[in-house]
């Protein structure tokens, strides 16, 4: 078994142009005072962190850390949730998304494709210069506008979109490999690898690519109805991240799983701080030791109702008071009486 390292937290909803959240050095401190002794860093973000530099310098990589370390935290990860989700945008989505990439490549599909392609590349390149072994993703989506199947799928429909969506992303997931990094995806509705059987749809459409991973977290399974905890028996040797994200899913007589077009607070499947919510992290903290996770516990605070310095200042303690440290002898060592081969055959009869 395996201790967790934690707490550490997900900084992309923090990021902003106001003090303490507009810098590198002051926002390190600010999580570092939450309590948290790590941080995720969302690339995209040029307040905090330069990709191109990280991606083609080691000593920017260095003087990055040190400063995190400074000030009290490690970087535990790099994320591209946008830019990944950009490798793949099916055409209804183009407007929508298209906020999500560089000026320069904005409003022309195939460009904004290469770019973030590029960028998560770059990304991970940045990863092994920090020295980091997991990376952060979403996958990307063409397959979603078609998740409810009416009208009736054409044949073969969702087969096309698997096949196109690892295509693209094989040239990722291998140059990951050269850099000694997994990469994570985040299993989210929206992209087309949203639960357990469309992730295994792309990664036996990758050849099984060993760096194809997953980045777990339960608040996306509560809302689907999705057994959470089943989840990381069966994808364990697969789980490499891990956020912590509390939800709520609370069905009525007018509303349940599509929630109705509602804004978040009047949806019956609400994101919830750390313990306002129905997961059972006792639970999950439990499977993921027994199951040898030793990666990072990452707060990914989002919640329709409480504020998110007092979200992340309670969910600093809170996956500090659920990580197990793990025991290294059996409760029940002291009875011991000792045995050996010969005991072993005497107490089963044997001859």
């Amino acid at each position: 078994m395996k201790t967790i390292k934690g707490p550490a937290l997900f900084l992309a909803q923090f990021a902003g142009d106001e003090a303490p959240f507009n810098s590198w050095d002051a926002i390190t401190k600010w999580a570092a005072d939450c309590g948290y002794k790590g941080v995720q860093v969302p690339s995209w973000d040029g307040r905090l962190f330069d990709l191109e530099q990280a991606a083609s310098s080691a000593s920017y990589c260095d003087d990055f850390k040190g400063k995190a370390m400074e000030n009290g935290v490690e970087v535990t990860e790099l994320s591209t949730h946008l830019q990944g989700q950009l490798v793949a945008v099916h055409p209804a989505y183009d407007s929508a998304f298209d906020g999500f990439a560089a000026e320069s490549v904005r409003g022309n599909p195939k460009a904004r494709q290469e770019w973030a392609v590029d960028q998560v590349k770059k990304a991970l390149s940045a990863s092994k210069n920090l020295g980091i072994s997991a990376h952060a993703t979403f996958s990307g989506a063409l397959a979603w506008p078609y998740v409810y199947p009416w009208p009736q799928r054409p044949a073969g429909l969702i087969e096309t979109a698997f096949e196109e969506l690892a295509r693209r992303w094989v040239p990722i997931l291998d140059h990951a490999e050269e850099c000694g990094v997994d990469v994570c995806y985040e299993i989210h509705p929206g992209e087309d690898l949203h639960d357990g059987v469309t992730y295994e749809m792309f990664l036996e459409r990758t050849g099984n690519h060993p760096r194809a991973c997953m980045l777990y977290d339960p608040s996306h399974y509560v809302l689907q109805c999705l057994d959470y905890l089943d989840n990381i028996d069966i994808y364990n040797d697969r789980i490499r991240m891990f956020h912590v994200k509390d939800a709520e899913f609370n069905p009525t007589g007018r509303q349940g799983v599509y929630s109705g077009y509602q804004g978040w607070v009047d949806r019956a499947g609400r994101f919830r701080s750390l313990g306002d919510g129905q997961v059972d992290f006792g639970a999950v903290f439990s499977k993921m030791a027994a199951n040898n996770f030793d990666g990072w516990a990452v707060v990914e605070w989002e919640c329709c109702l409480k504020h998110p310095e007092d979200g992340a200042r309670e969910g600093a303690q809170f996956v500090s008071d659920h990580i197990i440290h793990v025991t290294e002898k059996a409760f029940d060592d002291f009875a011991d009486g000792g045995a050996d081969e010969d005991a072993n055959r005497k107490m089963l009869g044997i001859e």
